[in-house]
């Protein structure tokens, strides 16, 4: 069966050979046919699973962002009574919760939450009523594939071996820092990725292609510094390396363009 690994939030999750993946936003949707967007959509391939990414920066107790993720999800739907047992699925912990909708509404829906290290993966199945007894089954099977592993793939890798991501293309530094005058040294890259998902994949990725990081700070909502900053270094390299935002937005639950930044200080 497909196996999808997330690059970014450091995932892997097997569906059936049916199934497609798509990506919309910042969230990855697994269903039979994308039909199963249209929330009337009530025929015998009905039902899907989406999962998005958050980058919990501090390691905060999850309970919170649940009660965040809940109230939104209960007050939109009309949902009530909703409560949440512990879950846990591999080495990731976390909450789960069938959310009761109005006597009216079609669908049954199930969220969950997961965290790992300094991620967190909210997780939703939905599904018309009337294919419970086929959808149900494949989705538990789905969900319980999924654990933290991502296997070494090759990417793009500069001159002095930082690994580029999917999609980034070489862009002038002064796009990003204005006030350079000498750009000797600077490199910049420009791509759709938003900050949460690509701090996770370069806290990930820098260790394995031989980066020690001497400093780690992450972008925050609340700092002052207005993005992401690494200071690395290799043999005889050292740089500093930032991810800046190109929106002002919240973007820890990553739907944004953001942009990687380095300067070459010693080689």
């Amino acid at each position: 069966m497909p196996v999808y690994h997330d690059i970014y939030w450091g995932y892997e999750i097997t569906h059936p050979d049916f199934w497609i993946h798509k990506s919309i936003g910042d969230s990855e949707f697994f269903t039979a046919t994308l039909n199963c967007l249209d929330p009337f959509y009530e025929e015998p391939d009905a039902g899907l699973i989406a999962i998005r990414g958050e980058w919990n920066w501090a390691k905060k107790d999850i309970r919170p962002l649940w009660n965040e993720t809940i109230g939104k999800t209960a007050g939109f739907l009309g949902a009530k009574n909703i409560g949440a047992a512990p879950w846990k699925l591999g080495d990731a912990v976390g909450l789960e919760a069938e959310i009761v909708l109005p006597k009216k509404d079609i669908r049954r829906l199930w969220t969950g939450i997961l965290s790992h290290e300094f991620c967190v993966l909210h997780l939703m199945v939905s599904h018309p009523k009337t294919v419970r007894t086929t959808f149900e089954p494949l989705a538990t099977s789905v969900i319980s594939s999924l654990k933290f592993s991502v296997p070494v793939f090759k990417f793009d890798i500069t001159p002095e071996g930082i690994p580029i991501p999917p999609g980034y293309q070489r862009i002038d530094p002064k796009t990003v820092v204005d006030d350079i005058d000498d750009t000797a040294g600077w490199h910049a890259y420009d791509g759709e990725t938003g900050i949460g998902a690509l701090q996770s994949f370069y806290l990930r990725e820098f260790p394995r292609h031989s980066w020690t990081i001497s400093e780690y700070v992450p972008f925050t909502p609340l700092s002052n510094l207005g993005f992401a900053r690494y200071r690395l270094a290799k043999d005889s390299i050292e740089l500093t390396l930032g991810l800046m935002p190109a929106k002002s937005d919240d973007v820890e639950s990553s739907q944004n363009h953001t942009r990687i930044v380095y300067k070459v200080s010693t080689t």
